[in-house]
């Protein structure tokens, strides 16, 4: 259904191909899955079967790409589009339409297809994707796992015969993700769709894939296998493929059940290792408070001056917004020097108490404070130095031509020495040329970019909204390394998130929100782990024992 033939990639003004050798196919109604580190081409190769590399993007394409025999060089994306269907990482560049009905609606009265059929369809796909509730809901006003689903929905709608999905559970809780995946297999085993997907939360995918085709690195040749023979030699794995390794097991378990059936001589191994330190043995383990780094990221003026007993406080806090009740009866005490995950399903109102916190919405009732402000009423420059949001999409926040641009600009924002935000950067992520553009980086890179210009001015609290959105498993340790340092130094975080794993490794403390109220407040391993839909891999494999990833098992090991 999808062949590559030796193809290759070279975008304008690149001195090296973008991709190289990539030659595999993809035969009718199965799922591959596309992986690899950033920057190794994955979108590149995903854009050459629908015709956007290179007609949309420009660059030569060398080689071939046929997609139910139509050669995507002499086809173009609107003479695919009845058999492609498409879906990138970022939604909102997606939709055309104001409304979920009418996205979902949209692909097939561009195809012509009778009323009946398109009403038919439309049916289907929302209770496919649990979406009925929302049909008449602007998508504007949707969180950004409802808005991924609407895009996902909106493809479905016309019965391609190939997807090309970008990251497609990036926004999606646990549930729904599974949801997603689920009507995904339902589509290849069913109906005989092919799926090309790329995807960094393997832990979600990696089981549901019949081939896997690995990029190793930028440039080089792909390596085409089943599931368990890729994981063995790749560079980026789920935690269970971690843990297997740790362990020794082979072949490589690609589930948590297969895990859990070779998995007591490891919790034995576990329960003797905890036995022999008697000093530890009653303890759980769990995130231990940050340690002091090595060297501050940055001076406070002034010296080291004692933090305050809290960085911010909300008391019975209701919100409305687009007539829906957001939020109701919020009680939150946020502490120097505390990593706070919020989780919950899409649209349970995380976002919207991030963006109380930082002042972008008016509380209906009840109150918030950052410090000695209260975020709504007080002005932006101001409040900059109190509290400080990195969101979903950190372009958002990169307006400037060029990284030196936007460092600049928030240096005179923050009303800090020319260079702050420069040399934050650069303690940051190293090595990013000054004349380079925000959309040129990769998502780590961007990531980096928005949280130095956060950072320049300074606040106690940093707001994260879904901060791995797009990050591989390397760029998500290098996040997590940071923010562990910037707790030592006594930021108070709190972060959004849908990314189980990352909330085990980083959170001292999850909040976990449902219909806009607070349904569990409590240390991170006691949430977690009571938790099916949101208990990391390595607690369910090792349950009843709690532990929470596989750095915590290695060391009880060692």
């Amino acid at each position: 259904m999808i062949r590559f033939e030796n193809v290759s990639v070279t975008y304008d003004g690149a001195d090296e191909p973008s991709v190289r050798g990539v030659d595999f196919e993809a035969p009718e109604g199965e799922l591959v899955l596309l992986v690899g580190p950033s920057g190794v081409g994955k979108s590149t190769v995903l854009g050459a079967v629908s015709g956007l590399v290179p007609h949309f993007t420009g660059g030569t394409l060398r080689g071939r790409v046929t997609v139910a025999g139509r050669d995507t060089r002499t086809h173009k994306p609107r003479e695919l589009a009845d058999v492609v269907g498409t879906v990138g990482q970022d939604p909102l560049s997606h939709f055309v339409t104001d409304t979920v009905e009418d996205e979902l609606a949209y692909g097939m009265e561009s195809l012509g297809l009778a009323p009946d059929v398109m009403r038919r369809r439309v049916e289907e796909t929302l209770d496919l994707l649990g979406l009925a509730d929302l049909r008449d809901r602007s998508i504007s006003t949707l969180s950004g796992g409802q808005q991924q689903r609407v895009a996902i929905g909106s493809v479905l709608t016309p019965h391609p015969r190939v997807l090309v999905l970008d990251e497609p559970t990036s926004a999606l809780d646990p549930a729904a993700a599974e949801e997603v995946l689920a009507v995904l297999q339902r589509l290849v085993h069913d109906l005989g769709t092919t799926v090309l997907m790329a995807e960094h939360r393997l832990e979600r995918v990696i089981q549901y894939a019949d081939q896997v085709v690995l990029l190793p690195g930028p440039g080089e040749a792909p390596r085409l296998g089943t599931p368990a023979e890729v994981m063995a030699v790749s560079p980026v794995f789920p935690p269970v493929v971690d843990l297997g390794r740790l362990a020794g097991w082979s072949p490589l378990p690609l589930t948590v059940r297969d895990a859990r059936r070779r998995a007591a001589p490891l919790r034995q191994r576990l329960a003797d290792a905890a036995a022999a330190r008697p000093e530890t043995a009653s303890e759980e383990p769990r995130n231990p408070a940050p340690s002091p780094a090595r060297r501050r990221l940055f001076k406070r003026p002034g010296g080291d001056t004692p933090a305050p007993p809290t960085v911010a406080e909300v008391r019975d806090l209701a919100v409305r917004r687009d007539r829906v009740q957001a939020l109701r009866r919020i009680d939150l005490t946020v502490t120097p020097g505390e990593t706070i995950a919020l989780m919950g399903r899409n649209g349970a109102g995380k976002s919207t108490l991030l963006s109380a916190l930082v002042g972008l919405v008016e509380p209906s009732g009840g109150s918030v404070r950052a410090g000695d402000a209260v975020p709504h009423r007080t002005r932006p420059r101001d409040l900059i130095r109190r509290v400080g949001l990195v969101p979903q999409e950190p372009r958002d926040l990169l307006y400037a031509d060029t990284v030196a641009g936007e460092c600049a600009a928030a240096d005179q924002d923050a009303d800090a020495e020319p260079g702050t935000c420069r040399a934050l950067l650069s303690e940051l992520l190293p090595g990013i040329p000054d004349d380079t553009h925000p959309r040129d980086l990769s998502e780590g890179q961007r990531l980096t970019l928005a949280l130095a210009v956060v950072l320049t001015a300074r606040p106690p609290l940093l707001l994260l909204d879904e901060p791995t959105r797009g990050l591989d498993y390397g760029a998500k340790a290098r996040l997590v390394t940071l923010l562990r340092a910037l707790a030592a130094e006594g930021h108070a975080i709190v972060m959004a998130t849908h990314d189980v794993e990352l909330a085990a490794d980083l959170a001292h403390r999850v909040v976990l929100l449902a219909e806009g109220e607070v349904i569990a407040d409590g240390p991170a391993a006691e949430v977690v782990v009571a938790s099916p839909s949101f208990a990391p891999q390595v607690a369910k494999i090792l349950a009843p024992q709690h532990w929470l990833t596989v750095p915590q098992v290695r060391e009880a090991l060692s």
